[in-house]
């Protein structure tokens, strides 16, 4: 490995990627866990020999051999499945440090043996490591099948002949506005045939039996496949000017969202010696982009929506879930894609509102680039993934008096205003620890879970100064409200 890569590693600090240690621990589940995480999720790098101050230390020469044996021990010892990492030495500023590299799993999920599937199975969120809920140990075990949420059957709902109709109908439809060469729309008419082959119906016999993506393509099944639109006041989530929640089939949705940012964000326009064009303050594409990734990959088994969120400075889109499978910011960065809803993304493919996997976040990075913007946002909030991209000061801006108009809806899915779901202004404003708390608890989360993420050890005095106030606040609420002591107790963010 190239000694600078690794020195500038470090000196980033941990990550999802990278965890260091001033000497090996004796009780070998303390490294265990993160060995574990990092194998069900990007990989990564046990450094020992570099404090907590990031400075390297290093391991004495006569204890490299035992320590390099020791660590490759616990983890054939104590990891299950098998995971084979690469440990070396190697020297960084002159002194010897000890590198476990663990690579990308394919057998997930990867537990501690000693602790169980349930209580042993760890994932990486940021530079921390923690253990999995439900759901993500849910959605690992389908990984690891080669298993997708949204190409199962799901059997609680029958398949009406008028949903098939109408979704044939908008797939021809998208794919027909975009034929070139003289194609006629018949040509490409999409049949219930076609939804069978792209797994979105399942064919026994003479019945159609629907998966998860045909009822997130065709109505409103679930309460959690929203998108939640709000246009903020200044640059936090404090005061509210619009919010909308749309519902309805996902390229419906898709649709409603890009207008409602469109018609907060500023219209100017570009002149130059031959024709005058009038352009958005944010490239409309990369609008369309960030909307279209957030519903192709967020995580359908999580019981939050997608959220949208205006500011003066900047727009948002957080979708539920981290970066699926093997995936960190730096890889989608440079075009690397891994697709949690693969028929999902199959039928937008054919909708042409994907082009091509893998460059959605390249597109958004270039147009951004192009117009002069800083270089968009990208990161993981607790157990979601948020973009942004950041809007042109008004001095910036040519605005057109002429542009009035608003960007119509293209449904008639719900706009109605949804209370509860962002903040009134007559709520105080969170530090950016406790939202990150708040966000952190999209999925429902432990007590001690809750303090392990800001780093309080007094139980009293987390439950006095952060979880209280939160409750009565209703920002998060109890998943068993009427048995508040319950060992089963979890907390959630309020919807």
């Amino acid at each position: 490995m190239n000694e600078d890569t690794l020195i500038s590693e470090i000196a980033h600090g941990e990550s999802k990627k990278l965890e260091c240690k001033t000497s090996l621990p004796k009780d070998s589940k303390k490294y265990m866990k993160t060995i574990v995480a990092f194998a069900n999720t990007a990989g990564g790098k046990l450094i020992i020999g570099v404090n907590d101050y990031r400075q390297i230390i290093g391991i004495p020469d006569e204890d490299i051999f035992t320590i390099k044996d020791a660590i490759s021990d616990s983890i054939t010892n104590s990891c299950e499945p098998q995971i084979v990492p690469d440990i070396f030495v190697t020297e960084t500023e002159g002194k010897s440090i000890i590198v476990a590299e663990v690579y990308p799993g394919a057998n997930c999920p990867y537990f501690v043996k000693s602790l169980g599937l349930r209580e042993g199975t760890f994932i990486r969120v940021g530079g921390t490591t923690r253990l999995v809920d439900e759901s993500m140990l849910k959605e690992l075990q389908m990984r690891g099948s080669n298993l997708r949420f949204d190409e199962m059957a799901n059997m609680q709902y029958p398949v009406l002949p008028s949903a098939i109709d109408k979704l044939c109908q908008d797939i021809s439809e998208a794919r027909s506005s975009r034929v070139s060469g003289g194609q006629s729309s018949s040509q490409i008419l999409v049949q219930q045939k076609d939804l069978v082959n792209w797994k979105v119906l399942i064919l026994k016999g003479n019945e159609y039996i629907a998966t998860n993506a045909f009822l997130l393509l065709t109505g409103d099944y679930f309460d959690f496949s929203k998108i939640q639109c709000a246009r903020f006041k200044g640059k936090d989530r404090t005061v509210f000017i619009d919010k909308k929640e749309y519902s309805g089939p996902l390229y419906e949705q898709i649709e409603n969202a890009y207008g409602f940012i469109l018609n907060h964000i500023n219209l100017g326009v570009a002149i130059d010696e031959l024709h005058r064009e009038e352009q958005y303050e944010i490239p409309s594409r990369s609008v369309r982009e960030m909307i279209v990734n957030a519903v192709t990959h967020r995580n359908y088994m999580l019981d939050s929506n997608i959220q949208v969120a205006v500011y003066d400075d900047r727009v948002e889109v957080t979708s539920p879930g981290m970066l699926y499978g093997s995936l960190d910011i730096a890889s989608i960065k440079a075009g690397r894609s891994e697709t949690r809803n693969r028929t999902i993304a199959r039928v937008f493919d054919k909708m042409h509102l994907i082009e091509s996997w893998g460059t959605g976040i390249r597109r958004i990075l270039e147009d951004c680039a192009n117009a002069g913007l800083p270089e968009p946002g990208f990161s993981e909030v607790g157990d979601a993934f948020r973009v942004e991209i950041y809007r042109k000061q008004v001095d910036q801006l040519a605005p057109d008096p002429a542009s009035t108009q608003q960007v119509p809806s293209k449904s008639l899915a719900s706009t109605q205003q949804v209370p509860g779901k962002f903040p009134t202004s007559e709520e105080p404003v969170l530090d950016g620890k406790m939202k990150e708390l708040v966000e952190y608890c999209v999925v429902p989360r432990k007590r001690s879970e809750m303090q392990e993420f800001l780093g309080l050890s007094d139980r009293e005095n987390f439950r006095s100064a952060v979880l209280n106030p939160l409750l009565e606040k209703g920002l998060i609420k109890l998943t068993i409200p009427d048995k508040p002591t319950s060992s089963r107790q979890r907390y959630v963010k309020a919807e």
